[in-house]
């Protein structure tokens, strides 16, 4: 019986989307500019990366011919340098959204068709009755921030404050989301997961996608920085996924990352979660090495958007990038005869774009695998397709949205 791999690259978007002016982000092309920035010297970084963006086994996939098709320009190095080894596309978003639970409930079968809740851009952001709410439900002398930011420039803004009074830093962004960042060892990390549950329950009347917990360390001396201790608590998805598809039919489901928080846990199985591209990369191959017939690993790295594409951080996302192309030798060797891998992304996070949000742009797929039919499989209308064709290969019938390319 086959088995599946599915590989979100977060935030690896490949321009072109068509409602892009109604986020504000036309032109926005993550992959495009990542790539010409490197062929311009912009990528350049002393012990880190040079020259040009060097991708030879996703372009051997297909990426950069996605990239063509969805923006009608070939990224500079991206040019497959032989015959193509997978099946290539690009996804179409039509969730109302561009954040991480639109694009992956997507993904799985479950496009939001309603409006998530946001934050005006005005200081203060959030509503006084929230606020309140928060204070008195947390035990807390008071908040900090309470505006839209970006998660590290706050930090460093508010964090000594933070030390000194004990009050958390809150914040958001474009996205549906409230962010609570607090000290781990000063605030507490089991501390700051509990307010992060009261700020769920909160939020639900605002319809809030996400309230994310963002510990950090360090000092005023050392300075402060995140850890991988981040959690996110997410409203559930609204219908079955995929993932619950694959529990009722009895099949085996890992997830990796932050799959299971973006999923609220639901029907997400084994879920393994480390922190760091790499350590993601390796637990998933892992998980394939003693996967049943008929199982599904579905993982996330999440290294892409939040260290890299929110940070404006051209060399360290072209890093990432590379660093992830080098390990595709290790997941094709972990296969066995009828598997199936797809590679995609949930939205884009262009890092030589305007402010440090999230961008709206068409995703690249990417799959292979012994048996599959290489080529094109052309624009896709739903994230959706994805999920369909996961279901489709692993042959349990699909409920949802999405059509299978198999």
């Amino acid at each position: 019986m086959p088995r599946a791999l599915l590989i979100v690259l977060d935030s690896v978007g490949i321009g072109g989307a068509e409602d892009a002016d109604v986020y504000g982000d036309i032109g926005a092309d993550t992959v495009g500019h990542i790539a010409e920035a490197c062929a311009e010297g912009r990528g350049d970084q002393a012990g880190l990366r040079q020259g040009p963006l060097h991708l030879p086994h996703m372009a051997a996939l297909g990426l950069g011919v996605a990239c063509e098709a969805s923006t009608g320009r070939l990224p500079p190095n991206l040019a497959p340098q032989g015959p193509l080894k997978g099946a290539w596309g690009y996804g179409v978003e039509t969730s109302k959204g561009k954040d991480t639970p639109s694009g992956h409930w997507e993904i799985a079968g479950v496009p939001v068709t309603f409006d998530w809740g946001y934050f005006p851009n005005t200081i203060p952001t959030f509503p006084e009755t929230l606020t309140t709410a928060l204070i008195e439900r947390g035990n807390l002398p008071g908040i900090l921030g309470n505006k839209h930011a970006s998660g590290t420039a706050i930090i460093e803004e508010f964090a000594v404050e933070h030390l000194r009074t004990g009050k958390p830093i809150c914040y958001t962004s474009i996205d549906s989301v409230l962010q609570i960042a607090a000290h781990e060892e000063f605030f507490g990390l089991d501390r700051l997961y509990e307010l992060c549950r009261i700020g769920r329950e909160l939020c639900d009347e605002y319809r809030i996608g996400r309230v994310i917990a963002r510990p950090f360390q360090g000092t005023p001396e050392t300075g402060f920085r995140r850890t991988g201790n981040r959690k996110d608590y997410a409203t559930p998805p609204p219908s079955d996924t995929i993932l619950d598809t694959l529990t009722k039919a009895g099949r085996s489901v890992v997830t990796v990352g932050k799959i299971g928080d973006v999923f609220a846990h639901r029907s997400t199985g084994r879920e393994i979660k480390p922190n760091g591209n790499d350590a993601c990369l390796s637990a998933a191959i892992e998980a394939m090495g003693d996967l049943p017939d008929g199982g599904f690993v579905f993982a996330n790295l999440v290294d892409f958007d939040s260290e890299f594409g929110h940070r404006r951080d051209i060399p360290g996302y072209a890093a990432a990038l590379e660093a992830f192309d080098r390990r595709i030798p290790e997941i094709e060797a972990a296969l066995q005869a009828g598997d199936l891998v797809i590679i995609t992304a949930d939205h884009g996070n262009d890092p030589s774009w305007r402010g440090s949000d999230h961008t709206r742009e068409h995703v690249p797929i990417l799959s292979f695998g012994s048996g599959l039919k290489l080529g094109a499989i052309g624009r896709r209308e739903s994230f959706a397709d994805i999920g369909a064709s996961v279901l489709a290969h692993l042959g349990v019938r699909s409920p949802g949205k999405g059509i299978s390319w198999l």
